[in-house]
Order: C-alpha cells, then sequence, then structure tokens
C-alpha cells in the first residue's frame, strides 16, 4: 500500500493506463469494501496473492473492471481517486445463479435494474484525498461520458453503510431506485443493504 500526503493542488484528470493496476485495485477494493479482495483470494493461480490477481484484473484489455474504462484523478503527481464506468447493455444481462459468487448476486440484479444507462461501477477517493470535491468531479466526467454515448441515463450501487457517498449521489440529482440485501458469506461490513440510485440526463 501507498502513502497519501494532503494537498489543496488543482486536480488534473485522465484516462486510465495499464500502469494504474495497483491504484485501481487498491481503490475497487476500497470502494467495495473488501469485497473484491475476498473473490480474488478465490481466484489466485500458483505464486499469485489476492492483491496480484486483482492488479493483473485491473491491467486487462477487456472485462468491465479494466483500465480501459477508468478515469484517474491526479493532484499533486500522484493518484487521489478514479472512477470506473461504462454503458450498460439495453436489456439485462441473464444471471447464473449456479456459478455466481453469492455475495454478487444482489449487485447484478440491481444492474439489471437499469439496463442502458452508463452504469458508476467504482467511484473511490483515497481517505487522504476526501473533502476536497474529487467525487462530484468525476461523477460530472461520468455524466459527460453518458451524454456522449447516448445514454438516458446514469446508475451507480452503494452500500447503505456509506452515507457520505449516498449524501453526494443525492445531492447530485440521484434517486433511490431498488434496494437488495448483502450477502455476507465470509464476507464483513457494517452495511446489510445495497442500494440502487440513478438519474436520469
Amino acid at each position: 500500500m501507498r502513502e497519501h500526503m494532503m494537498s489543496t493542488i488543482t486536480p488534473t484528470f485522465r484516462q486510465g493506463q495499464p500502469a494504474d493496476a495497483p491504484f485501481l485495485a487498491e481503490l475497487v477494493n476500497l470502494a467495495g469494501e473488501g469485497l473484491p479482495l475476498r473473490l480474488w483470494e478465490s481466484m489466485r493461480e500458483d505464486g499469485e496473492t489476492a492483491w496480484d490477481v486483482g492488479r493483473r484484473r485491473a491491467a486487462r484489455e477487456e472485462g468491465c473492471f479494466s483500465y480501459r474504462h477508468a478515469t484517474m484523478a491526479e493532484a499533486g503527481g500522484q493518484v487521489a481517486a478514479a472512477l470506473i464506468s461504462y454503458a450498460q447493455a439495453p436489456e439485462p444481462q441473464p444471471i447464473d445463479y449456479a456459478t455466481m459468487p453469492p455475495a454478487f448476486v444482489p449487485l447484478q440484479e440491481l444492474e439489471n435494474l437499469a439496463p442502458n444507462t452508463w452504469y458508476i461501477n467504482i467511484l473511490a477517493v483515497y481517505p487522504d484525498h476526501r473533502r476536497q470535491g474529487l467525487g462530484a468531479e468525476l461523477m460530472a466526467v461520468a455524466e459527460k461520458h453518458a451524454a456522449k454515448h447516448g445514454k438516458p441515463g446514469l446508475s451507480v450501487i452503494v452500500s447503505d453503510a456509506n452515507v457520505g457517498a449516498k449524501h453526494l449521489y443525492l445531492a447530485i440529482g440521484y434517486r433511490q431506485t431498488a434496494v437488495r440485501p448483502q450477502v455476507k458469506c465470509e464476507w464483513s461490513t457494517d452495511g446489510t443493504s445495497w442500494i440502487l440510485l440513478t438519474k436520469m440526463l
């Protein structure tokens, strides 16, 4: 893990790159409250750690969790935050309940309730860079992506325990659309439910 310094420098935004994989793995796990790391643990190959899996997946050319879908925010030459967002298919994707890890089923069910939207998969800010408006600025970037790709609205899923993120989404025009209970298995978190929020453009 890296150390971070407080910065009031005006942030810059750029497209993700393969070299951002270590930061994306950290930020995705941060946003997912440890659930991604639990998944990566089950996907390890010989000699790999769970973090290796996360970095490998972030560096892929394909897949939803890929640097290709990332917008990075930098402050003072350091990565401060990231957005991973992309277009949802026009029709809901079938869920293979037999093979999908149970903890991810409620998340996929909520995604399927917002087809044809621009989906914010991850919005995460390193703790030392919070309360500086980065989250709101990255959400504005997501809206530009949605408009550019002709999507009628956006969607995002948040844990009920993530009060700060939910407050941000509601403040910029998102509305609660649906709720599903979290499935914990061996994963521990303070939340009890996943909340789908949507915004029409």
